[in-house]
């Protein structure tokens, strides 16, 4: 379903843009963004914990439609996503999963942000871009939380 901020927002960018998918807001379900300015954002989450790694990173790289890796495996706990965009038009990162829902704010074309979410439960998580109709043309994945 979606949120009045979604909606106002998608039907603001739609009057104003009548270029298809080129770049329209994405789910603003979760009110924790913090905007970094420039298309960068940064979310935090609480506990700590892996990510397979000391500090719990995962790198991202979205393009015009898919994310690589597309089926990461991490520790259980707060992990990062370190996302950079090299594709040609506007992305975000949106992850779901067992007690979890958290997004970017949009990246601007070469720009790169970051997103910290508590991945404590294991499981498996989606992640999918929320720009437009980016999810159905295959920019989605899944985490493997062990």
């Amino acid at each position: 379903m979606l949120s009045t901020r979604r909606f106002a927002a998608m039907l603001a960018i739609g009057a104003a843009v009548a270029v298809p998918i080129a770049g329209c807001g994405g789910d603003d379900d979760n009110d924790d963004n913090d905007s970094g300015g420039g298309g960068q954002a940064t979310q935090a989450a609480t506990t700590g914990g892996g990510g397979g790694a000391a500090g719990g990173t995962v790198d991202l790289t979205a393009t015009d439609f898919k994310f690589d890796p597309s089926d990461p495996s991490v520790k259980s706990g707060e992990v990062t996503f370190n996302v950079t965009n090299d594709g040609g038009t506007t992305h975000a990162l949106e992850v779901e999963g067992p007690g979890e829902e958290s997004e970017t704010d949009d990246i601007s074309p070469g720009g790169s942000t970051e997103l910290t979410v508590d991945l404590s439960k294991p499981g498996t998580y989606e992640f999918y871009c929320p720009v437009g109709n980016h999810k159905e043309m295959g920019m989605e994945g899944e985490i493997t939380v062990k």
